[in-house]
Formats: C-alpha cells, sequence, structure tokens
C-alpha cells in the first residue's frame, strides 16, 4: 500500500498554482478514482459522481491561486468533493419535496363542471404544444411520462448524458406551463402531470 506523501502533493500544488496543466492531471488521476468512489457512495449514480468530481477538479484549477496555503492536498480535495456531494444531495432533496408537497396540495377533487372543462382545455393545450418541439424533446418526454423511463436509461437510450436529458425535461415543463399560464388556465399544472402523464 503506497505511503501518503504529503510533500510530494504539495509539490503538486506548487506546480498547479504556477499553472502546470500536467502537474494538475497527474493530482486527477492521482485523485480520480478514490474521490469518484467516495462521491458514489453517497450519491449511488456513476453518471452523477462522475460529474461531482469534475466539478471538484474544475474548483481546484479555477483557485489555484489559494492553493500555496494548502497545508493537507488530500483533505482540500476531499473538502472540495464533500461539499459538492452535499449542494447536489440537498439538491436533489429540495426537488424531491417540492414534488411531494406540490402533489399533496393538487389532491384536490375534480367534481366541478368548471375543472372538468378546464381539464380537457389543458390536456388538449399540452398535446398541441408538444407537437411544436424537436422530435428529440418530444421523444425524451415520452420517456419520462409514459414509459416512465429514469433519466439514466434516457440518456442510455437517446445518447445523451444524464443531465442534460434533466435539463430537457425541465426545458419541456417551462415550456408547457408558459403557454398553460398564456392561456389563463386554472388547473394545476402539475395535478395534470398526475392525471394526464
Amino acid at each position: 500500500m503506497a505511503l501518503y506523501d504529503l510533500t510530494a502533493e504539495k509539490l503538486l500544488l506548487k506546480q498547479i498554482y504556477d499553472g502546470n496543466s500536467l502537474a494538475f492531471n497527474k493530482m486527477f488521476n492521482l485523485y480520480r478514482g478514490k474521490i469518484l468512489a467516495f462521491v458514489d457512495s453517497f450519491v449511488h449514480s456513476k453518471a452523477d459522481a462522475e460529474e461531482i468530481v469534475q466539478e471538484t477538479f474544475l474548483v481546484i484549477w479555477q483557485n489555484r491561486e489559494k492553493l500555496l496555503s494548502i497545508e493537507h492536498p488530500r483533505n482540500y480535495i476531499y473538502t472540495i468533493a464533500r461539499n459538492k456531494t452535499y449542494d447536489y444531495l440537498s439538491k436533489v432533496s429540495r426537488t424531491e419535496k417540492t414534488i411531494s408537497n406540490a402533489w399533496i396540495n393538487t389532491s384536490v377533487s375534480l367534481n366541478n363542471i368548471e375543472d372538468q372543462i378546464n381539464l380537457k382545455e389543458s390536456v388538449f393545450l399540452i398535446n398541441k404544444v408538444l407537437q411544436t418541439l424537436s422530435p428529440q424533446k418530444q421523444e425524451i418526454f415520452n420517456m419520462s411520462r409514459n414509459q416512465h423511463m429514469s433519466h439514466e436509461e434516457i440518456a442510455q437510450a437517446v445518447g445523451l448524458s444524464k443531465s442534460r436529458v434533466k435539463n430537457v425535461i425541465v426545458e419541456v415543463l417551462k415550456h408547457l406551463k408558459y403557454h398553460i399560464s398564456k392561456h389563463h388556465i386554472v388547473v394545476s399544472l402539475l395535478l395534470l402531470w398526475k392525471l394526464f402523464f
């Protein structure tokens, strides 16, 4: 088992501070696997863990003017990775909580005739708006809503990154929300997802 060479790693940080990209690559290769395993143990997604590792090393490169003051390179790298992981988990948790609260808040009866009419109008409008999207966006949205595929499954099927798939779905939802609000339809968009998708 290799010993932790503090002096050698501090020298690497000094070289990175000087803008040496080879030293940066060496540091990246030295820590990538360890950081990836560390992050993946929390996020349970290789794709997201990989993204967090990339962001971690981007922070190191972008803040290289601070590297001379770092006493323990390993601790510094793990701290950045931990913070990035925390941000990711926070965001996921916030999103899930928001969606969960929205479902609770929209569990209302649609017995009212006016709501029924609005719902029909909304369904018609949603179909119309979806047809204006690019074939790829339609396909991704259909896989998510109708086929109930995960972002990772969709990403593999269409050859995009998981984060790009997430962005496409968010873009489509915003687009739909915008068009529904323009038509002053009062049925909640999230309630429509529950009923329609």
